[in-house]
């Protein structure tokens, strides 16, 4: 994504708010606002926020899981659903 063009002075947001939403929320493209020519401030619509967070959420659980394994924590994935077959046979005999 290229950011030419979409960073504005603190002003404009100031004095075109409304404006602004409404072209991130159209656009789904950020805005950086600047302060006394310093980038201070990302305004984006909230479909793409929740789309960030979800991307570095899932980034922070590999990260997670790397270092478990690196560690000898983890176990293989094989054990990993035979055990969940066994939990969702036993749920489906529960709910007979």
């Amino acid at each position: 994504m290229k950011l030419a063009g979409r960073i504005k002075p603190i002003t404009q947001l100031k004095n075109n708010t409304a404006e602004m939403i409404r072209e991130v929320a159209e656009s789904r493209q950020p805005i950086v606002i600047t302060q006394n020519g310093e980038a201070k401030a990302v305004l984006m619509d909230v479909a793409t926020f929740d789309g960030w967070r979800d991307a570095l959420l899932m980034l922070k659980l590999l990260a997670t899981g790397k270092s478990e394994i690196a560690a000898g924590e983890g176990i293989p994935h094989e054990q990993v659903f035979r055990e969940l077959e066994a939990e969702l046979a036993e749920l489906s005999k529960r709910n007979e």
